[in-house]
């Protein structure tokens, strides 16, 4: 039962989160990385799991999220050259560390919410 409120949690998220991104400048790239990870999870409520589809998109979001790491102005620069300032303070990402930074930990949580249905379905 756990399971399902988690899945309902993730799916609802990561649906506002496309919505969200339909504004951005790369909403043609964001939209379908949050609706497709808001799919799984949407369809792992009704018992329909795709363990294969999750390691994919899992491996495709955390090599994206390797390159976002160590693009010019990425997470590595944010941490290492900016001094780790506030990525909250404003939604406007007004320094081009923002996106990226936002963009990587972004991946990490659907890779996460993937990953707990993967090792769920699994030992189910």
């Amino acid at each position: 039962m756990i399971f399902i409120i988690v899945n309902v949690i993730f799916c609802l998220s990561f649906l506002v989160f496309a919505y969200l991104n339909l504004n951005d400048i790369d909403w043609y790239l964001w939209v379908p990385i949050y609706v497709a990870v808001a799919a799984c999870c949407g369809l792992a409520c009704f018992g329909m799991y795709y363990p294969n589809l999750y390691v994919g998109l899992t491996t495709f979001y955390l090599i994206y999220a390797i390159k976002l790491f160590f693009d010019k102005d990425g997470v590595k620069d944010w941490i290492v050259k900016y001094n780790k300032p506030s990525l909250v303070e404003t939604m406007q990402a007004e320094k081009p560390f923002i996106e990226n930074t936002r963009e990587f930990f972004g991946l990490l949580i659907i890779s996460a919410a993937l990953i707990i249905d993967y090792v769920v379905v699994i030992h189910v």
